[in-house]
């Protein structure tokens, strides 16, 4: 799906436009070769004008991708990115979208609910959301508070890392694991494979 095509990727230039440590490792875990170049997009969309959480989500992680090719082509001299990759991870929950807490209140309370039953060619923009379901245990609030205070919640959507001590919160997920961490790299190797047969990579 994806392997037979790094050769090809190996010799472009692929950009991450996120400052996610997890989402470097897990791509760089395919075995390409990635540029961090963090977005300085606001992230500031209405949430009231999607139909469900997935296309804000995937709005949110193209406008990254826009906000970085911007910025990246207004450099003399740059070399233009082949490979522009944005990506958004948000939690839902009673139609509501959690992103990461304001403060250590807010961190308490998300987790509380969870536990509670043009320069050139035009690029070529693919977007594209996942998701995967998660089932929280019932927290004790001694728990909770102890979680909060680790500071691991606080730059984590829903207030929570499934890969890390947050993980033993989760009773069972149904989906992509990787979706939780914040990257789902199995619906990624099919489009970026899809976008190779489509000669997105011609030279």
């Amino acid at each position: 799906m994806l392997i037979q095509h790094l050769p090809l990727l190996s010799s472009k230039r692929i950009i991450l436009a996120s400052a996610s440590p997890r989402r470097a490792e897990l791509l760089r875990g395919l075995g390409l070769e990635i540029e961090i170049v963090p977005s300085t997009f606001a992230e500031n969309l209405d949430k009231s004008a999607y139909s469900n959480p997935g296309e804000y989500a995937a709005e949110t992680a193209m406008c990254k991708a826009i906000d970085v090719t911007r910025n990246m082509l207004q450099v003399v001299g740059g070399k233009r990115p082949d490979l522009v990759i944005g990506a958004d991870t948000v939690v839902e929950l009673h139609r509501k979208i959690l992103e990461k807490p304001e403060d250590e209140k807010d961190a308490f309370n998300m987790l509380s609910n969870l536990s509670d039953p043009k320069i050139g060619d035009p690029p070529v923009v693919r977007t594209f959301w996942e998701e995967t379901k998660v089932e929280f245990a019932n927290i004790e609030d001694v728990a909770i508070n102890a979680y909060v205070n680790s500071g691991e919640p606080m730059d984590k959507a829903g207030a929570y890392g499934i890969q890390g001590i947050g993980g033993t919160f989760v009773k069972s997920i149904f989906g992509c694991f990787f979706n939780v961490m914040g990257f789902p790299i199995h619906r990624f190797a099919a489009e970026i494979d899809q976008l190779v047969k489509a000669g997105a990579f011609a030279d």
